[in-house]
C-alpha cells in the first residue's frame, strides 16, 4: 500500500506505515519478498539528500516526506532524472553497490557533434583520474522530447550541440560527465533515464511513482570490465 498527501499543492508520496516498519533495516532478513521502491524524477539543482543544506539548496524533502526511506544511489545536484529510493537495506545495496552492476542509462546533451566515432571511443574505454571507465552501450541520440529545464542551458550560436545515450554499470562521482569530456564532448545537460528495470517515463520533474520488485530480479552474474 502507498499513501499520498498533497501539501502545498504538490504530490508527495510516502510508504505505508506497515511497509516501512517491516522493511526498515531488514536487509539480511528480507529474503526475496516483494518490496516497495519509490521512483523520483529529480529536478535540476536538487540535492540527493533529505537533510537541509547550509546554503539553502533544494533537497529531496521537498518531494518526499516519509522518514524511513533512503536514496539507493545518488544523482548530481546539476543532473536530472531517475532516482530510486527504498526502506530495505539489502535492496538499497543491490541497487547502489557497484558489485551488483545494475545498469544505468543517461542521455547527455553535449557541446559538439556526438558521432559514432565518439560513441566507439566510450565503448572502448577512456582513462579518468580515478581509473579506466567504459560504456556498456553508447550511441548518438536524436534530440529527445524532454521536459524543459529551469534554468535552460546556455546556447552558443557558434558551437553545435547534440545528444548521446550512454549506459554504464558503475556510479563514480560525475562519471558520465568526465567520460564525455574525455572524448572532447563536454556535457551541457545530463538526464538519467533508467536504473535497472525502472524508467523515468511518465514522471514529470518532482513527481514520484511506487513500484514493487523482488531483489532477485535485480541480480545478474558479475562480469569484469575489460581493461582500457
Amino acid at each position: 500500500m502507498i499513501k499520498k498527501r498533497k501539501p502545498n499543492n504538490r504530490q508527495v508520496y510516502h510508504l505505508s506505515h506497515r511497509a516501512s516498519q517491516s522493511n526498515r533495516n531488514n536487509g539480511p532478513h528480507s529474503g526475496d519478498n516483494p518490496l516497495e521502491v519509490l521512483l523520483l524524477n529529480k529536478p535540476f539543482q536538487v540535492m540527493s539528500q533529505f537533510r537541509p543544506t547550509t546554503d539553502g539548496k533544494r533537497t529531496l524533502a521537498e518531494f518526499i516526506t516519509q522518514a524511513d526511506i533512503y536514496p539507493a544511489g545518488r544523482l548530481d545536484y546539476d543532473s536530472e532524472g531517475l532516482m530510486v529510493l527504498c526502506s530495505d537495506g539489502r535492496l538499497q545495496a543491490i541497487i547502489s553497490s557497484p558489485r551488483f552492476k545494475l545498469e544505468k542509462t543517461y542521455w547527455a546533451q553535449v557541446e559538439g557533434i556526438a558521432d559514432q566515432a565518439a560513441a566507439d571511443a566510450l565503448l572502448r574505454g577512456v582513462m579518468l583520474k580515478d581509473g579506466p571507465a567504459r560504456a556498456l552501450r553508447a550511441g548518438p541520440l536524436p534530440t529527445p522530447t524532454l521536459w524543459s529545464r529551469d534554468p535552460p542551458i546556455r546556447y552558443r550560436k557558434s558551437v553545435a550541440d547534440s545528444w548521446l545515450s550512454i549506459t554504464i554499470d558503475e556510479g563514480r562521482n560525475r562519471q558520465v560527465r568526465r567520460m564525455t569530456a574525455a572524448v572532447g564532448l563536454p556535457t551541457l545537460r545530463l538526464v538519467r533515464v533508467s536504473v535497472g528495470p525502472w524508467h523515468v517515463n511518465g514522471l514529470a520533474p518532482g513527481e514520484t511513482r511506487m513500484e514493487i520488485v523482488r531483489p532477485s530480479a535485480l541480480q545478474r552474474p558479475q562480469q569484469s570490465s575489460p581493461p582500457v
